[in-house]
């Protein structure tokens, strides 16, 4: 295809400066997260195709140290290819193929000993490995991001259920009064999210087991070892830790990235949920006078430029942007999944873009929502008192006492008229005070189990 100009200082050659010539378009590189896979995954086949005699001991070790450096996250600035390229990722794959080429060939102390085709991409091709540094990347960073940020978010809000245990509040359900809980049951809810969430990601890292390696071109292993894919996995496996295992059918796992939709969708449900916890909190803590004022959040920047005082729930919407920032990139993967056309999907970059990026802002929101919202986050008790009592929905508590039908005109006579449930059942004379008091016990509704 002609010459290409390549800059004196840089690792790459003409297949990445083509490239960067033709796709001028974000001026965002592919992930750092699927670089450093891809660097693992060429310094793994380098070392399977030296056990299998087909890559000298020499260069295969060149090449692996060479491929490493790039796993360690050393060479960023040699990966410029933009995220909107080729759909297979081919010009990434031959970035990576002319850098480790070139590097290797640095190392050896000897211009031109690594060939970036005939050596570094020996037994492969973009089509298998490509979808393989995805799986792998991708469940990397789950694990190592993604899963610590959420566990640390979920003892920070178990932290706070023990704490606010006996703070007693009125529930609501469709954002009316309902019956007491208190402020502890209510953040062991959210615990109980973001312990499903951890369970999530786990499952989407699952997803992500099986690796297309091997399948080469097609998926037929033209041009491969026999054995090649099986080795990989296996290293690749002890190396990390994950149970990474060949594609039981090669063909499905090039053409189709349906695992990568299941993780979009296990991620949206992620963010679904982190959505609500953040909604709950900020609207727990409106006010501080005209709103629901239940919660004390941390003040960590003034809320205004206008309003002296003002502090916002910037904690929380933070994480409500987060978590609409990432259902939008999951909404793209599942869209990415259905361009799968006959033998090889062509949406790999954007794939590998959108899924790095939902799983390093979720676990940043998470992280950040952790330290600075909730382990911070204080109780109003006064003010829970306050408007629990005010609530007419302990009524519901009369009900096997007086009957449903009784119970509620007792509930409307006391909001037309402004007195208290007690006031007007004592004035019915449909219970007596002391067995009235025990029914309308705010702490005891809370855990009726407990007082038979």
């Amino acid at each position: 295809m002609g010459e290409m100009t390549v800059p004196d200082d840089a690792l790459w050659g003409a297949s990445t400066q083509r490239a960067v010539v033709n796709f001028p378009i974000s001026g965002r590189p592919m992930p750092p997260g699927f670089i450093r896979g891809l660097g693992l995954v060429k310094a793994v086949a380098a070392r399977v195709n030296a056990d299998l005699g087909r890559l000298p001991a020499e260069k295969s070790r060149f090449i692996q140290q060479a491929a490493r450096e790039i796993a360690n996250g050393r060479h960023s600035g040699h990966f410029p290819v933009d995220v909107f390229q080729t759909g297979s990722g081919t010009s990434t794959n031959m970035n990576a193929n002319e850098v480790i080429a070139r590097r290797a060939a640095q190392l050896a102390g000897e211009a031109g000993v690594v060939h970036p085709n005939d050596d570094v991409n020996l037994g492969q091709s973009s089509n298998d490995i490509i979808p393989t540094v995805l799986h792998v990347s991708v469940a990397l960073a789950l694990r190592d991001d993604l899963k610590p940020a959420l566990l640390q978010l979920h003892e920070a809000l178990a932290a706070k259920s023990v704490a606010f245990d006996r703070i007693v509040k009125i529930g609501r359900t469709h954002l009316m009064d309902a019956t007491p809980l208190t402020l502890g049951q209510e953040f062991s809810g959210y615990a109980a999210q973001v312990k499903k969430a951890v369970a999530r990601a786990d499952r989407a890292i699952a997803a992500l087991h099986e690796l297309a390696i091997g399948g080469t071109a097609v998926g037929t292993g033209i041009n491969g070892h026999p054995a090649f894919a099986a080795r990989v996995c296996a290293v690749l496996a002890q190396e990390t830790g994950i149970p990474f295992r060949e594609a039981d059918n090669h063909f499905e796992a090039q053409a189709a990235r349906d695992d990568a939709v299941e993780v979009a969708g296990l991620l949206a449900a992620i963010a679904a949920g982190l959505t609500k916890i953040a909604n709950d909190i900020r609207l727990l803590g409106s006010g501080p006078r005209a709103g629901l004022a239940e919660l004390k959040l941390p003040a960590t920047q003034p809320g205004s430029s206008i309003m002296p005082g003002k502090v916002n729930p910037v904690m929380s919407e933070m994480l409500v942007q987060v978590c609409l920032y990432v259902q939008g990139l999951t909404h793209t993967v599942t869209a990415c999944g259905r361009d799968g056309h006959f033998e090889l999907n062509v949406t790999l970059p954007l794939l590998a873009h959108c899924l790095h990026e939902s799983v390093h802002c979720l676990a940043s929101g998470a992280r950040v929502f952790a330290e600075k919202c909730i382990a911070g986050l204080e109780a109003d008790e006064a003010r829970c008192r306050e408007l629990m009592e005010r609530s007419l929905m302990l009524v519901t508590a009369l009900n096997p006492h007086i009957g449903y039908d009784a119970a509620a005109a007792v509930a409307k006579e006391a909001l037309a008229t402004g007195r208290s449930l007690r006031e007007v059942v004592l004035a019915r004379k449909l219970m007596d005070a002391a067995t009235l008091d025990r029914a309308l016990e705010p702490l005891a509704m809370t855990r009726p189990g407990e007082n038979g």
